[in-house]
């Protein structure tokens, strides 16, 4: 027995010393002999960007995909937007006619087809530079032209096209260019009134002001995005505050090569919709904003020469007529100023340089007076359009 007890005791103590392995040890050491596969984690229940540890020099795993960028008028005031804009908006003058366009890309402009019609090249003011551009293409259906600028500048900004898919009516958007074609930069804000399908051609019905001197500007929306080509207001013709601007994707469409050839341009095409004026009161309208742009340019015009009578005239102007607004008109009558014999000034010459420089003065508004009158613009409305500019004289109703 005491043998016995013996070699129990000693069983026991190898055993202590020799275990055997357990299932899960014996499967943990052949699995050293496979690669492991580990099991998919749970999914996310929101995606996190990762987080890079500054302490470590390990490279940041990019995620998946980017986070969305804020738009800019999450971001930016009203006034910030506007400064943006305005570096890529210019004047346009296109012979008696003046618009606004807007720079695409650096070596296109663009602007409506009205402002540029007839004319094969044009100049655009943009603060203090002068770009040359000829018309390339006319789109008269979409109302909306292309040009190439000769003179590019390659940090020339530009503006960014969006969509009229992107429109909300209730949506704020600014329209931007020069007022009555001579004041440049004005910047005007509403809301998009609607979204009209006239025809092939979708509008943007907005509050915003827009004049002739407006056409060819851009409307853009809060973020900076142009989504429409502000063309002729109708208000005075159709209602107040009624002004529209060609959908963006007609330009996109032209700067693509479409090309759209309809016979009516979209105010056409509205006006008639509304059941608006017939075809000779839009004929006499485009002869009125005609007439008012070039007696417009005959005032600006004009101010130099009343400078240069205002110098000389006492001296040597011995008599004169007066039968019109400015007292050099006298020029355009025959013998209405008579020199001061007595004056030590070369006063002959004087009265030649006033003739010289007077005569493509007259020779335009006569020439546009005859257009008017032709297109049947009342004598009434040239007389007082004349008159808002001082350059009433009564030889022109002769």
């Amino acid at each position: 027995m005491a043998l016995a007890v013996v070699v129990a005791g000693i069983a026991v103590m190898f055993a202590m010393h020799n275990p055997s392995p357990s299932p899960t040890s014996a499967k943990a050491t052949d699995a050293l002999s496979e690669p492991v596969t580990p099991a998919p984690p749970p999914p996310a229940t929101e995606a996190l960007p990762a987080v890079a540890d500054a302490a470590s020099s390990a490279p940041a795993v990019a995620p998946t995909s980017a986070p969305p960028v804020p738009s800019l008028a999450a971001t930016a005031s009203l006034e910030d937007v506007v400064s943006r804009i305005l570096p890529a908006v210019g004047s346009i003058t296109a012979g008696q006619s003046r618009g606004t366009g807007f720079f695409v890309r650096t070596d296109k402009i663009l602007t409506n087809a009205h402002v540029v019609q007839g004319q094969t090249s044009v100049t655009m003011q943009v603060g203090t530079t002068t770009y040359n551009a000829r018309v390339t293409t006319i789109s008269s259906g979409s109302d909306l032209a292309l040009l190439q600028v000769y003179n590019a500048n390659p940090n020339q900004p530009v503006l960014t096209l969006g969509s009229v898919s992107h429109a909300r009516v209730g949506q704020e958007v600014i329209a931007v260019g020069s007022a009555l074609g001579v004041l440049s930069n004005t910047v005007t804000r509403g809301i998009v009134s609607a979204v009209r399908q006239v025809g092939n051609i979708t509008l943007l019905q907005t509050d915003a002001a827009i004049n002739p001197g407006n056409s060819g500007g851009p409307l853009v929306d809060r973020s900076g995005l142009v989504i429409g080509i502000n063309s002729l207001a109708v208000a005075a013709q159709a209602g107040q505050g009624l002004a529209f601007a060609v959908a963006i994707d007609h330009a996109t469409d032209l700067l693509n090569g479409q090309v759209n050839n309809a016979p009516q341009t979209p105010l056409t095409a509205l006006t008639k919709a509304m059941g608006g004026p017939s075809d000779s009161d839009q004929t006499r309208a485009r002869g009125e904003q005609s007439y008012a742009q070039v007696i417009e340019w005959a005032d600006r015009s004009s101010a130099q020469l009343d400078a240069y009578w205002d110098k000389y005239a006492g001296s040597c102007v011995s008599s004169s007529s007066r039968s019109g607004d400015r007292p050099w008109f006298a020029i355009f009558e025959a013998n209405g100023v008579r020199i001061n014999p007595m004056s030590s000034l070369n006063c002959q010459s004087w009265l030649d340089a006033l003739q010289s420089n007077a005569a493509p003065i007259r020779a335009e508004v006569e020439k546009a007076g005859e257009a008017a009158r032709h297109n049947g613009v009342y004598p009434g409305v040239l007389r007082d359009l004349r008159r808002r500019h001082r350059m009433n004289w009564s030889g022109w109703d002769r």
